[in-house]
C-alpha cells in the first residue's frame, strides 16, 4: 500500500508518500480499497502539529485523513454483512491519506445512490460535522433563523443545505464574490459576500431579533460578533479556529498563535443566563466511541443523499502523491465544496 507520512510538523513539504506494509486486518475490523480519499482543513491542522487529538491518539509519524471512498478488499472474522468489490465508504480517525484503510465495521457504510467515489469521499466528515452541530447541538425549530459562516466550505455547504430543508431561515457568509452564486445554489435565503460588505450591517437587517443558532469554525475574526449577534434562547455552535492558523504560504508562529489565543473572546456565565444564550463546542474526533449515535448521524445524512435533498459537493481531484499541493490549495480560502485525493 501507499500512503502519505508525517514524521514531524511543517510545511507542505513534511506530506511524504511511502510504500507501507497493508495493515493488519483485526477481527471485526474490514481492509477497504481507496478509490478517493476527502481532504479537510483539519488535515492541514495535523501536518501543523496543532491537532490535539492527533496529539494523543496517534503521534509521529501520522498519516492524516478522516475519510475514504472505495471497495471491500477483505473482511476480518465476524463481518459477514459485507461483500468483497461492495462500494463503500469509510470514517477514520487519521489514516485516511492511502490506498488501502483497516477500519472496524462500524465505520464502514454503503455509497449513497448516484455518488462517485469522489463525491462520497467528499461526504463523511463535513456531513457528520454538520448534522452534529445543527440537529445534535444548535437544533433550530421550524422558522428559525441560521447564519452560517464559510457557507461556500465542506461544512458550510451542508449546514446550508439541511438547514434550508429543516424550515430555517438561512444566512450565509461567504469570503469572496466568486462564492456568492455557490451559496445561493445551495439555498441560502441570504447571502453575505464579507468581502465586500458589511457582514453584521447586513446579517442584523435579516435578524433584527438576532440569531436561534449561528455556526462559527472562524475563531477570533467573527467570534465575539457572532456571541452578540444570538437572540435570546439562541445557540452559538463553535466547530474551528481557522482564522487563528497560518494561511497558504505563511509559516506557523507561536506568537502570533498566543495573540490570537489571548483575542479569543472569554464567554463569562452569568452574562450568558441574563441573555439566554448558549456558547457549544465539539471536535468530531473526540466523539469516535459514540458509535450509535455517529451510525444514525451517518444513516439521515445517506438518507438525505439517496434523496436528493443533500447534493454532491463541488469536487477538486489531486493525485494522493499530490497530497500537499491539495493542502496548499485549500489553505488559500479560495476553494468551493471539497478536494479529494486518489491513490
Amino acid at each position: 500500500m501507499q500512503a502519505i507520512v508525517i514524521d514531524r510538523p511543517g510545511g507542505y513539504d513534511r506530506l511524504v508518500l511511502r510504500d507501507r506494509p497493508s495493515l493488519p486486518l483485526p477481527a471485526g475490523h474490514v481492509r477497504v480499497t481507496a478509490q478517493a480519499c476527502g481532504v479537510n482543513y483539519a488535515d492541514c491542522i495535523v501536518r501543523m502539529g496543532l491537532y490535539s487529538s492527533a496529539k494523543e491518539y496517534v503521534g509521529w509519524p501520522i498519516t492524516p485523513g478522516f475519510e475514504v471512498a472505495g471497495t471491500v478488499a477483505e473482511r476480518g472474522d465476524g463481518v459477514d454483512d459485507l461483500e468483497p468489490g461492495q462500494e463503500v465508504l469509510a470514517v477514520t480517525r487519521f489514516g485516511g491519506y492511502a490506498s488501502e484503510v483497516v477500519v472496524p465495521r462500524h465505520q464502514v457504510f454503503r455509497r449513497p445512490r448516484g455518488f462517485s467515489a469522489d463525491e462520497a469521499a467528499a461526504l463523511p466528515s463535513v456531513g457528520l460535522t454538520a448534522w452534529y452541530a445543527l440537529l445534535e447541538l444548535g437544533r433550530p425549530a421550524l422558522g428559525a433563523r441560521v447564519l452560517v459562516h464559510s457557507a461556500a466550505g465542506g461544512v458550510g455547504s451542508v449546514l446550508v443545505q439541511l438547514g434550508r430543508h429543516l424550515g430555517c431561515q438561512v444566512a450565509a457568509v461567504v469570503g469572496s464574490p466568486h462564492k456568492v452564486e455557490a451559496a445561493r445554489a445551495l439555498g441560502a435565503h441570504l447571502v453575505i459576500d464579507r468581502s465586500s460588505q458589511d457582514l453584521w450591517a447586513q446579517a442584523e437587517a435579516f435578524a433584527p431579533q438576532g440569531y436561534d443558532a449561528i455556526f462559527d469554525a472562524n475563531g477570533v475574526a467573527t467570534l465575539r460578533q457572532s456571541y452578540r449577534h444570538i437572540a435570546p434562547t439562541g445557540r452559538l455552535v463553535v466547530y474551528g479556529f481557522a482564522t487563528m492558523l497560518p494561511r497558504a504560504g505563511q509559516r506557523r508562529s507561536w506568537l502570533r498563535l498566543a495573540w490570537h489565543y489571548l483575542r479569543t473572546p472569554r464567554f463569562d456565565p452569568l452574562e450568558m443566563t441574563q441573555h439566554n444564550r448558549s456558547v457549544m463546542g465539539f471536535n468530531l474526533s473526540y466523539l469516535f466511541e459514540h458509535t450509535d449515535r455517529l451510525a444514525r448521524g451517518m444513516e439521515l445524512l445517506l438518507g438525505w443523499a439517496d434523496d436528493g435533498v443533500l447534493r454532491p459537493a463541488p469536487i477538486e481531484v489531486f493525485a494522493l502523491a499530490d497530497a500537499a499541493a491539495a493542502q496548499r490549495r485549500l489553505e488559500t480560502g479560495q476553494t468551493i465544496g471539497k478536494l479529494v485525493l486518489r491513490p
